[in-house]
């Protein structure tokens, strides 16, 4: 059974980078846990994350809420963005 924190972060409506999360990960394993061979993963990620934070920060400052858009909402601002 996974912990509330794990469950959290496998929540796509919280945490919006579960796949690169998924991606980073299995690189690893395929990869013997060689780092360099992730990189590209990594970046991704990180990129994920600062995307997805600024946004909140937004959202925190607008009063928006909740700060974090759903999944169903993030969807549809990727698909605005082209």
């Amino acid at each position: 059974r996974m912990s509330r924190h794990a469950q959290q972060l496998r929540d796509h409506d919280r945490n919006p980078c579960v796949a690169e999360t998924d991606a980073s990960r299995k690189c690893m394993d395929d990869n013997n846990y060689n780092k360099d061979m992730c990189t590209a993963y990594f970046l991704k990620y990180k990129s994920c994350r600062k995307f997805w934070h600024d946004i909140m920060m937004q959202r925190r400052r607008s009063g928006v809420k909740p700060e974090m858009p759903s999944a169903e909402e993030r969807k549809k601002i990727l698909e605005s963005m082209g």
